[in-house]
C-alpha cells in the first residue's frame, strides 16, 4: 500500500519505534553519542566527544561537544533547547546551582535548534505524526491515520519513483515545512526543511540494527 497510513506505519516499524501490543510510538527520550566534525559558527570543529540528550515530550535537547578547530582553537560548547527557549552553557546545568557555571540566552537559535530536533531520524517521524492531528497525540498510533488517503491534517505523502516523500510542518516553528524522503526500508535518507528564505538539508545513511541477535 502506498497511502499515508501505510507509509507512516512502515516508517515507525522499521525504526523500531512501536511498542506494546497496541503498537504505539512510546519513544519519549533519546540519547546518543559520537565523534566527527560539526560546524560551529560556520567553521569546522573536530569533536572528540559529542553527546545529545533529547526529550520529545518537552521539545528539549542538550547537545554537549568537545573539540578543536584545525588551527587548534577550542570550539567546545553545550547547546540547549527547551520549548520556546534556547541557551548555551559553559558546563551542563549551568546556573541551576547559584554560582556554578554560566548560561547565555540564545533566542535567535530557537528555530534552528527546533528544526534540528524535528528533522532527525526519529524526530521526523514524530513531526509527521504530530501533523496528522490537532492537538497531536503524545503516544500516537499510525493505525489511527485514515486508510486510503495521501493527506491527513497537515501531513501528506507523494511518491518519487519508488521512494515516498512525507511532507509535514515542523512542530514549534509555524513557518517551517519539512520533506522527508524515505529509502527502501522506509527510513529517512534525506530531510529538507524550508523556513522562509532558509533551507536546511539533513542526510542519513548506514542504519544498523543494534538489537541482540537473539
Amino acid at each position: 500500500a502506498k497511502d499515508l497510513k501505510a507509509v507512516l506505519f512502515n516508517w515507525a516499524w522499521y525504526m523500531g519505534m512501536l511498542r506494546s501490543s497496541e503498537e504505539r510510538d512510546l519513544i519519549m527520550s533519546l540519547e546518543y553519542q559520537g565523534k566527527g566534525t560539526v560546524q560551529v559558527g560556520g567553521q569546522p570543529c573536530n569533536v572528540t566527544k559529542y553527546r545529545t540528550s533529547i526529550s520529545y515530550q518537552t521539545s528539549g535537547e542538550r547537545i554537549q561537544y568537545t573539540g578543536t578547530r584545525p588551527n587548534g582553537q577550542d570550539c567546545s560548547n553545550v547547546e540547549v533547547l527547551s520549548g520556546a527557549y534556547a541557551w548555551n552553557e559553559d558546563i551542563p546545568g549551568a546556573e541551576l546551582v547559584a554560582g556554578q557555571g554560566k548560561a547565555t540566552p540564545m533566542p535567535a537559535a530557537v528555530q534552528e535548534r527546533m528544526i534540528r530536533l524535528w528533522a532527525s531520524p526519529q524526530g521526523a517521524f514524530k513531526g509527521a505524526m504530530a501533523g496528522t492531528s490537532d492537538p497531536p497525540e503524545m503516544a500516537p498510533r499510525p493505525q489511527r491515520v485514515p486508510a486510503g488517503v495521501s493527506k491527513a491534517g497537515k501531513t501528506s505523502v507523494t511518491w518519487e519513483g519508488d521512494k515516498p516523500v512525507v511532507t509535514f510542518p515542523i512542530p514549534g516553528v509555524p513557518t517551517a515545512t519539512a520533506a522527508a524522503t524515505l529509502n527502501d526500508k522506509f527510513m529517512a535518507e534525506r530531510v529538507v526543511v524550508k523556513n522562509g528564505a532558509d533551507t536546511y538539508e539533513f542526510a542519513y545513511s548506514d542504519y544498523k540494527d543494534w538489537n541482540n541477535p537473539l
